[in-house]
């Protein structure tokens, strides 16, 4: 079974250390001493959005393999369509990917090579291999053919190499308007291969670019600038997604009718996984739509929203060192990328104690003005995280969910006349639950053993259940964000015809809770720290959190037994 195929949310046997094919390939041109034993690798986006998930496993392997092998990898920027493309975006990618961890050796953008690809162009027109076509993007697509049937040649094929020669600087010197006319490459209009069918190298677009400003108002299309940028950089092993694979062909033909450095191709299977939209474009609509709050809403998959929520970079870096190379495409569960979310966070977190619904607990035969420090341990997991002071007092809260007037079967915690413990506290039992005018329980009056100090019970009774709480003197009211996946559908492009995908958005993928109660410590979190709060899960401080008014995201769940139990019986 593959990664891709795993739905047990647990990894597959091999570990970050299995291999993959471009890996092998590497240490082979390596043992031959193909580009004289070095490796020049490179993550190329376009910034046209923020980086996704997908990408991160890109910038893994990108980088990964560079560092494995004591070679480089670039970071470059694709601009080559000012349409799309800002200066946000070039920032945002950047703080992603030093978030993640790597740090690249070069920062290039394709605009830096605007001139060098213009030349190049104009060699080609010289050689005969290009031309300038009057034909428009309809009538292009028209001439193109189909996978079964030929195209035609355009009736501007023809056009002497000096004609073209002009045209073309004209087209550069802004002469033309918008889409009037391209630069194609002359290949072949009967290759079953479509992207050799004379392929567009520049189209004419009078728009300000976010770095070269108005010097050029030509841009080269991504089949050509691409494999050229490679080359320029001396990348050896140029990694892309298996949409690519029909395009490295053209590839190749561009890098060798210019003789320039051979850069080499080589696709891996994209990554998909469930419950989740890796397309920039329809990321874009979410967001100019308003069905999220940005590019960094906790519930987006983007690498922003991730580190919003809580993720960590060593999480997300494990699950794509686990989940491998290959060359089919497949999908992989959500549950998969969870497990290493949760066992980093296990290791990592501390743990604090907050009630999301909080219940009045009053301890009558406790003292009234007693405050107790009770000692609590930050992460049993780490041994170096030490312990705390939190304080105990005579009215605490605790979680509504904790207490059950009529207690069904296996449900062990708080009830009429049942004892429980409480964490590094005392061993209380309920005497009476108060209710309001609407018979809603607001308050439980309980007594405690004095004797149990830390939970510990001398006489060795059993208590079932321990369970967190908050003393209410000290606590510190906040704000929590509970998320849930963005869609309802595992495959969010499965709809009913005349649909979108926004038919599948969840209407409970967020749900705000305020007055929730944590502890003293927690006044002044700082925004992105990852805390577990006991027993609920693991939750992050948000960016909009302020001193005195915490807000917390809801990073992911625990597994709670009872929650399980009671999903059965209902």
């Amino acid at each position: 079974m593959s990664s891709q195929e795993n739905t047990t949310g647990s990894p597959v046997e091999e570990t970050s250390e299995r291999s993959n094919f471009i890996r092998d390939i590497i240490i082979e041109d390596i043992r031959t001493g193909r580009h004289d034993g070095r490796v020049q690798t490179r993550f190329p986006p376009e910034p046209n959005g923020y980086l996704h998930i997908g990408h991160a496993k890109a910038i893994c392997l990108d980088f990964g393999l560079a560092a494995e092998f004591g070679g480089k990898c670039n970071l470059r920027f694709d601009d080559t369509n000012p349409s799309k493309e800002e200066t946000e975006y070039v920032d945002a990618i950047q703080e992603d990917v030093a978030w993640l961890g790597f740090k690249w050796d070069g920062l290039f953008y394709a605009s830096d090579y605007f001139q060098q690809l213009y030349d190049w162009a104009v060699q080609l027109i010289k050689d005969g291999k290009a031309f300038v076509c009057d034909l428009t993007a309809d009538e292009i697509r028209e001439y193109r053919g189909t996978l079964t049937e030929p195209g035609k040649e355009s009736p501007y094929r023809s056009r002497s190499i000096e004609e073209n020669l002009d045209l073309f600087a004209r087209m550069k010197n802004g002469e033309f308007p918008d889409g009037s006319r391209t630069l194609r490459a002359k290949i072949d209009m009967s290759s079953p291969n479509l992207n050799f069918r004379d392929p567009v190298m520049y189209r004419i677009l009078h728009m300000e670019h976010h770095r070269t400003g108005d010097s050029w108002c030509i841009y080269p299309m991504y089949d050509y600038a691409h494999g050229q940028s490679d080359s320029i950089e001396g990348v050896t092993h140029s990694i892309c997604t298996l949409e690519f694979d029909n395009n490295r062909p053209l590839y190749n033909w561009f890098i060798e009718q210019l003789g320039i450095f051979p850069s080499q191709q080589y696709e891996f299977d994209r990554l998909s996984v469930t419950y989740t939209l890796l397309s920039k474009r329809k990321l874009l609509k979410l967001v100019q739509d308003g069905h999220v709050t940005g590019w960094d809403d906790p519930r987006m998959p983007t690498i922003s929203g991730m580190r919003r929520r809580g993720y960590t970079s060593e999480a997300i870096r494990n699950f794509c060192a686990n989940i491998g190379v290959s060359k089919t495409n497949g999908v992989t569960q959500i549950a998969h990328l969870e497990y290493f979310l949760r066992e980093d966070l296990n290791r990592h977190a501390w743990r604090v104690s907050a009630v999301l619904n909080p219940l009045r607990v009053v301890i009558e035969n406790y003292p009234d003005d007693l405050v107790e420090e009770m000692e609590a341990i930050n992460n049993p997991e780490d041994a170096g995280a030490g312990t705390r002071m939190v304080p105990f007092s005579k009215i605490l809260y605790i979680e509504q969910e904790d207490f059950r007037e009529d207690p069904p079967k296996q449900f062990y915690r708080l009830a009429p006349g049942r004892e429980v413990r409480l964490r590094y506290g005392y061993l209380i039992t309920c005497r009476e639950a108060i209710k309001d005018e609407t018979g809603r329980i607001v308050e439980l009056r309980c007594t405690y053993d004095p004797e149990t100090r830390g939970g510990n019970t001398p006489d060795g009774r059993k208590v079932k259940s321990t369970i967190h709480w908050v003393s209410a003197a000290h606590a510190v009211d906040a704000e929590v964000r509970l998320y849930e996946t963005l869609f309802t559908k595992e495959d969010p492009n499965e709809v009913e015809d005349g649909q979108d995908f926004t038919a599948n958005l969840n209407p409970d993928s967020l749900k705000v809770l305020s007055g929730c109660k944590v502890e003293p410590g927690l006044r002044e979190a700082v925004p992105g720290t990852r805390y577990q709060f006991e027993r609920m899960g693991y939750f992050c401080v948000d960016r909009e959190s302020v001193p005195g008014q915490p807000v917390f995201n809801r990073t992911i769940t625990l597994k709670d037994t009872w929650a399980k139990i009671e999903q059965k019986i209902r």
